[in-house]
């Protein structure tokens, strides 16, 4: 039996079950891996927004961090909602020790769907100082870009020139998610020091896109770990989740959660919020090539 890639995601847990731990898991699962956590924080959620948070403590993180990669082990890591500047240190002396090499994808969690900070400001500058320099890869959306390289992001060109400044604080890759710019035709930005590769798409037309950015960040750890090429990761991650948004469940008042449980092309949840017949949705397995058809 072959083993399937382990994905150690360090990150907070999201109680509506439609962005944090819950939908790494779910995501890692669909894509064939293996998920171990490191919870950083409790969040009361739900599509309408976060009511409280409740942080772990810096060393119980640790804690679990030494647990998973001193037995079980790990080929990928991602990192997800990490709270203050003491828990970012912690982690990041566990990663130095127990997990160099691995692949890293770092998202920059800084503030939930709804509104609700997730980061304190007085972290950011741990974050960029200890955190971007083991990425192998960095997901900020544009406010979170913007928050790290201090700057407004409102145009592909300014989108190009923040990459180029979040390389210079250390990340070995970036991808740049542009989907905060206006309009419907949206640019993601992956963008290394030897080259820059543009994924476009045209916008879907939904509220259900509670926890996109974690869905992407843990569909290309998954894909790293199986031993995708950087590139072929992104453009199955990005497939992965805009079938994932095509499906959705239709769940919750607010933001609702995508419907993650698509696998080998297919969705088991229903067409429409009001019921009706599975469709089949396009997800890009591993090997594909950049570009393929999403859904």
């Amino acid at each position: 039996m072959t083993r399937p890639a382990r994905v150690l995601v360090i990150a907070g847990s999201d109680s509506g079950g439609g962005a944090g731990i819950q939908t790494d898991i779910k995501t890692i699962m669909a894509l064939g891996g293996y998920t171990t956590t490191a919870v950083t924080a409790l969040t009361a959620q739900n599509t309408q927004g976060v009511q409280a948070v409740l942080p772990t403590p810096p060393a119980f993180i640790q804690a679990q961090m030494r647990a998973v990669l001193e037995d079980i082990g790990a080929d990928a890591i991602k990192t997800g909602m990490l709270g203050d500047a003491a828990a970012i240190d912690a982690i990041c002396d566990v990663l130095q020790v127990n997990a160099a090499g691995l692949p890293l994808v770092v998202d920059p969690v800084m503030v939930a769907k709804g509104g609700a900070s997730l980061l304190a400001a007085a972290a950011l500058e741990t974050l960029v100082r200890r955190l971007l320099p083991l990425a192998t890869l960095v997901t900020p959306n544009l406010p979170e870009a913007e928050a790290l390289v201090g700057g407004p992001i409102d145009s592909p060109a300014t989108m190009h020139a923040a990459a180029a400044r979040l390389l210079a604080l250390g990340a070995r890759a970036v991808l740049l998610k542009g989907g905060h710019l206006p309009g419907d035709d949206l640019i993601d930005l992956l963008v290394t020091p030897k080259a820059t590769h543009s994924f476009e798409a045209r916008r879907i037309a939904t509220r259900h896109t509670h926890g996109t950015g974690c869905t992407l960040a843990s569909a290309i750890a998954v894909s790293l770990g199986q031993g995708l090429a950087l590139p072929e990761a992104v453009a199955r991650a990005r497939s992965y989740v805009r079938a994932a948004i095509a499906a959705a469940p239709g769940l919750g008042q607010g933001h609702g959660p995508l419907g993650h449980a698509v696998a080998d092309g297919y969705s088991v949840w229903p067409s429409d919020e009001g019921g009706g017949e599975s469709r089949t949705v396009a997800v890009v397995s591993p090997g594909s090539p950049p570009g393929s058809p999403s859904a």
